[in-house]
């Protein structure tokens, strides 16, 4: 089941029980999604790869979002960043635990042949394509430099 379809029929089960907050996280994906189906030049449907850099860019401005709400002690907002976000991650794959994404990062290190700090683009590169939605781009970036210290 395809994106869009699996978020409008949550739309449906969130008006159902007149779960407001819910409805509101779906409105707002079914919407970016909607947005790039429309946007200059496309083709009416988009893949499972822009599907997730929709929802993993929407998910990290709403933890973008939620941190200056904490820096403000705007607890409400804060509450309502973070419950958009939680209904967000539903519908990515899971994160990878900091051993997996350690055992990952390795691995790839390894079939790139990479030896030093020098190689951190290469690595990168490659990464950022394996472990894209299954792992924050920030954290990727430091274990990869970590690891060719």
């Amino acid at each position: 089941m395809s994106l869009k379809a699996s978020v409008e029929s949550e739309i449906k089960k969130a008006m159902l029980a007149k779960d407001k907050d819910r409805l509101r996280a779906l409105r707002a994906i079914k919407s970016l999604i909607l947005l790039e189906e429309t946007k200059g030049g496309a083709t009416g449907g988009i893949s499972q790869e822009e599907e997730l850099k929709l929802l993993t860019k929407a998910a990290k401005q709403r933890k973008d979002s939620a941190g200056i709400y904490k820096e403000q002690n705007r607890e409400d907002l804060f509450a309502v960043e973070m419950a958009e976000l939680e209904i967000i991650n539903e519908f990515l794959p899971k994160q990878l635990s900091e051993e997996e994404l350690d055992a990952a990062l390795r691995k790839i290190i390894a079939e790139v042949g990479a030896e030093g700090p020098k190689d951190m683009g290469k690595v990168m590169g490659a990464a950022t394509k394996v472990l894209a939605g299954k792992a924050d781009g920030k954290l990727i970036s430091q274990k990869v430099k970590a690891l060719l210290a």
